[in-house]
């Protein structure tokens, strides 16, 4: 007779040895790539689990993703810290994490006074099959008609910032301008 599965039970969080942090649902860890010269991946834990004896941990993940792994590609609007929370889920070992981050939502990472190398943010949530994004639609800026880049600088003008038109990219992806 074959062995069954070990029980696994939930926890509410492990700590990890080679970093010395205590990890819970909801924090978001920088993994390990498999290939060293590709930057590290970006997860949101939802649940950790480990065998009857506490070890064997797996860490239960939701992915974000860099604007150059999705359909598309990296544009110009997309800031060098920005992530896509997707629709990917994953069970990982809790070995591969490698830090801590921080997923700031765009509104607070550009509130700020200094980004870290753990700081990332998200304005988008990304379904990995069909490349599409939620919301589909954000706003433009006049002059350059690109949505808001945290890594460039931008002066407001008074007379027109209320102004909104739409304007589709090739992806189908719309934006209000």
């Amino acid at each position: 007779m074959g062995k069954g599965k070990a029980p696994r039970r939930t926890l509410d969080s492990y700590t990890l040895r080679n970093i010395n942090k205590t990890i819970k649902a909801g924090d978001c860890v920088l993994m390990r790539p498999a290939e060293r010269s590709k930057p590290q991946y970006v997860a949101r834990i939802e649940r950790i689990v480990a065998d009857a004896r506490g070890g064997n941990v797996k860490v239960h993940v939701r992915w974000y993703y860099r604007p150059e792994e999705s359909i598309g590609g990296r544009r110009q609007f997309h800031g060098s810290k920005e992530v896509f929370l997707s629709d990917h889920y994953d069970v990982q070992s809790a070995d591969t994490i490698e830090a801590k981050c921080t997923v700031h939502s765009f509104k607070s990472y550009t509130k700020l006074d200094a980004v870290g190398n753990d700081d990332f943010f998200c304005r988008f949530e990304y379904n990995s099959a069909t490349g599409a994004f939620n919301p589909d639609r954000v706003a433009v800026y006049c002059k350059c008609e690109m949505p808001y880049n945290p890594d460039d600088l931008m002066v407001q003008c008074e007379g027109c910032s209320d102004c909104m038109w739409e304007c589709t990219f090739d992806s189908g992806f719309t934006l209000l301008v």
